[in-house]
């Protein structure tokens, strides 16, 4: 099966979002949440099996969009959580 680009902008944009602000998760959330919407829709178009290096598997997409619903949404979040 080809490899679907269809994010990769989205990608692209976190991680220039990323470099700009010394690699802090959370002031690109946004972003975050904008890409796993993206790859969302490409599974939903191009079926489980589709494939993205800018997207995770969708097992683990689930488990994200999961986790970013608890509230568990970035490292800096994490971090503060293990303190």
């Amino acid at each position: 099966m080809p490899t679907s680009e269809t994010c990769k902008p989205k990608a692209c944009a976190i991680q220039d979002c990323l470099s700009a602000n010394g690699y802090n998760e959370s002031k690109c959330s946004d972003l975050i949440d904008k890409l796993y919407l993206c790859c969302k829709n490409m599974y939903e178009k191009e079926g489980p099996d589709a494939h993205s290096v800018c997207c995770p598997k969708l097992s683990l997409l689930n488990l994200k969009l999961k986790q970013r619903e608890l509230g568990k949404i970035d490292a800096e979040l994490l971090d503060h959580t293990r303190k």
